[in-house]
């Protein structure tokens, strides 16, 4: 077996990066016997003895799933450098067996690539599916006639799909690619200063190893910042959700409210013991009993009186209103408080 067939091989085996355990090797983290075949691919995993060793039933089904499909691609054997020229040229000319050889025969190179963006916002089945869109990319656009192997053609189409699958899945407000790639040059910087100095980089030491102005630090890193759903949970097993911890600033004081309702209800009272005209005089001048508050000249066209008029029946109205709240010992300022 040749050195490039033993790489892709190697590439069967699971990456467990995928559960946060660094270069760690299917059964080495789970504790199980798998089943090899004779091309190194794992055939089973025995569910029973993965829950014995700890993994949870989601990781499990995501960790099988993704098992599965290296398990079927597996099966596509490699291409010799002449098979590749050959079925490259049949798929150049639109020979869709020649392309479906061409693509089924690279799907390891998919893995291999996806396997170094995980952690990123993506599961590696999601990274997988969007390699193969750049493989099948560089089927369509690979010239076999410029002299160079296809893996290297078309690692540039697949990492591509891929990070820009990254730059537009993983954000619940979408951010412009070339603000992304620009955001990330500065997130590069500050995780190389966190290694370096044990510690998280202020904008000040970023700004010094980029060379750049503090404030686009600030305003790029600014752009970092995660949206958080107010719907979502407090904690793993609460019901409350974020939005029942945040305040109605327009919400009122149920004591003020009270409060109003009963001054409300007592001015309606007072009211009651004016005349008609001083009522209606009284309610469309300040707001009362459903009208707006309106000028002089607006009542005075509304209830066809003149300004003058208008004004010496509010006077009276208002006198007479003294009177009834003096002799329940309130005073004028309770209207108007």
């Amino acid at each position: 077996m040749s050195a490039e067939r033993e790489e892709y091989v190697s590439d069967l085996t699971f990456d467990s990066n995928q559960l946060n355990r660094n270069n760690a090797s299917i059964d080495s983290y789970l504790g199980l016997d798998n089943e090899i075949d004779k091309s190194g691919v794992v055939t089973r995993i025995d569910s029973r003895r993965a829950k014995k060793a700890g993994v949870e039933k989601a990781t499990y089904r995501q960790l099988d799933a993704t098992q599965i499909y290296l398990n079927e691609i597996g099966f596509s054997p490699l291409l010799t450098p002449e098979e590749e020229i050959y079925f490259a040229r049949l798929a150049q000319k639109g020979d869709e067996a020649g392309r479906k050889r061409m693509i089924e025969s690279n799907l390891r190179l998919v893995v291999k690539i996806a396997r170094r963006y995980v952690n990123r916002g993506l599961s590696l089945l999601d990274l997988i599916e969007e390699g193969n869109l750049g493989l099948i990319r560089a089927v369509e656009k690979f010239d076999p006639e410029r002299g160079f192997r296809f893996s290297t053609y078309a690692t540039w189409w697949i990492r591509q799909t891929i990070e820009r699958a990254i730059m537009n899945q993983t954000r619940t407000i979408r951010l412009p690619i070339h603000v992304v790639k620009e955001l990330n040059l500065y997130l590069r910087a500050a995780r190389e200063l966190t290694q370096k100095l044990d510690h998280e980089p202020t904008h000040e030491e970023i700004a010094s190893l980029l060379d750049k102005p503090v404030e686009d630090v600030k305003r790029m890193m600014g752009l970092n910042e995660r949206v958080t759903s107010v719907d979502s949970p407090i904690g793993g097993n609460s019901e409350k959700s974020l939005l029942d911890t945040v305040a109605d600033e327009s919400a009122s004081d149920p004591a003020e409210v009270l409060q109003d309702n009963d001054l409300r209800g007592s001015i309606d009272g007072w009211l009651d013991q004016l005349s008609d005209k001083q009522q209606e005089v009284l309610a469309r001048r300040f707001g009362l009993r459903g009208y707006q508050m309106s000028t002089l000249e607006e009542v005075g066209r509304e209830i066809g009186l003149t300004r003058e008029r208008v004004r010496q029946i509010q006077v009276e109205a208002l006198k007479r209103l003294r009177d009834i709240l003096e002799k329940q010992g309130l005073t004028g300022e309770t209207l108007f408080k």
